[in-house]
């Protein structure tokens, strides 16, 4: 019988070494990505049910007229009661598997804070300022239309940026904490941002303007509500099983059972924002239709930016994920309740807030699946990162950074 013969020493001095090499140099063709391999009907067929249920959304708006009265006769935090019941809901499932125990180590690594860093600067400079120019180049002669698209651009996703890292097999503990840090960003800085782009980038005189402002507590209970609820929830969930020792039954069965409550409640989010303004889509469909393409452009340009450049840093899948669907997401329920309390329900700036998530829903969807596919083509591992840098040099890695694929494939290379 033949057996393999190590070429020299070294080589069998690091067969694990070796192992993990050849399998990063030549993973195993034809394979789904683990992501798509494990999803249940509901999931794999996910992009289906969404266009269905904005197909149902447009449909119940612009047949039964009363649709939208009855949807936002009642509201919370200035946002439709169901819609706000099914976004705390939709993160719940996601914010139990995270586990608070593993955070504390994190804020220990170096690479935190300069994730945490360049997250700070692509959401809250280059995103809202990409934003802006668009808006601008697309909407020279729509104020109000362009007002409503600032304010989008400027509120940071800090809810449905969970579900789509979840899709993509994201980070979901960096996930948290940039999600965490937005959240105080936010509170701080959206109302004096926005009002400086919309207050100082205007073509004509404030007038009412004066006394239009966009509060903080606006702002704070959007926060409290869309993410303090449902984190407390999760915390108090874990707590729970965690107290009566029932850990392995809360991993491998609750956890399971209550997963699927995400993709429902993203569903059924989407059907009722479609159906509160349905009505409104259809009769004011030459707006809709030219505060669609700025938004296309803001997310794709957004998300292949990050992933290009965190790419070319060699930042792993996982991370780069999470900051690709942080930098181009928004909080369309802030936006909303921002648009509603300051210009009316009816008004265009309210129109092109609620055209956001109409846009973003499928768009990030897709560049979901999209990015699963580019982690299967591009060969992407997921410890394609030193463990001391934001980035890797690969074969330059220093000694402490051998981790790296490009790292160990040069340590073999050297030592043969």
């Amino acid at each position: 019988m033949h057996t393999h013969q190590p070429h020299d020493e070294h080589a069998a001095a690091h067969p694990h070494l070796d192992s993990m090499v050849d399998r990063a140099a030549h993973p195993p063709q034809h394979t789904p990505p683990l992501q798509l391999k494990r999803l249940k009907l509901l999931d794999q067929l996910l992009a289906l049910w969404i266009l269905l249920a904005m197909a149902l959304g447009i449909i119940l708006g612009a047949l039964v007229p009363s649709t939208s009265v009855v949807l936002e006769k009642v509201q919370f935090v200035g946002v439709s009661l169901p819609i706000a019941i099914a976004l705390i809901v939709m993160m719940w499932p996601i914010l139990c598997r995270v586990s608070p125990g593993s955070l504390i180590p994190l804020f220990r690594q170096r690479q935190l804070w300069q994730h945490l860093a360049f997250s700070v600067v692509v959401n809250w400079i280059v995103s809202p300022l990409l934003m802006l120019g668009l808006a601008w180049a697309f909407l020279p002669d729509k104020e109000d239309l362009r007002e409503g698209l600032i304010v989008v651009g400027v509120a940071r996703c800090i809810a449905m940026v969970l579900v789509w890292t979840d899709i993509a097999g994201g980070d979901l503990d960096y996930c948290a904490i940039l999600v965490a840090f937005n959240s105080i960003l936010q509170m701080v800085l959206f109302s004096p941002v926005s009002i400086l782009f919309l207050r100082v980038f205007r073509t004509q005189p404030l007038g009412d303007w004066e006394d239009k402002d966009i509060d903080y507590t606006t702002v704070a209970k959007s926060v409290a509500v869309f993410l303090g609820i449902p984190l407390a929830a999760a915390v108090l969930t874990r707590s729970f099983f965690f107290a009566i020792r029932k850990q392995k039954f809360f991993q491998e069965r609750f956890l399971p059972a209550i997963a699927p409550l995400s993709l429902i409640s993203l569903l059924f989010t989407t059907v009722i924002i479609f159906a509160a303004q349905g009505k409104q889509v259809v009769h004011s469909i030459t707006d809709v239709l030219r505060v669609i393409p700025p938004l296309i452009i803001y997310f794709f340009t957004t998300f292949a930016a990050v992933v290009f450049l965190l790419r070319q840093f060699h930042v792993p899948y996982p991370r780069t994920a999470t900051q690709a669907f942080t930098a181009s997401s928004n909080n369309f329920e802030l936006a909303q309740a921002v648009c509603i309390a300051t210009y009316g329900a009816q008004s265009p700036q309210a129109l092109a807030a609620t055209v956001g998530p109409l846009v973003e829903v499928p768009v990030l969807l897709s560049l979901a699946y999209l990015l699963v596919h580019l982690r299967r083509r591009w060969r992407w591992d997921t410890d394609d990162e030193c463990p001391t840098t934001f980035y890797c040099h690969g074969k330059n890695c220093t000694p402490k950074s051998k981790d790296s694929i490009e790292g160990r494939a040069a340590v073999k290379e050297e030592q043969v």
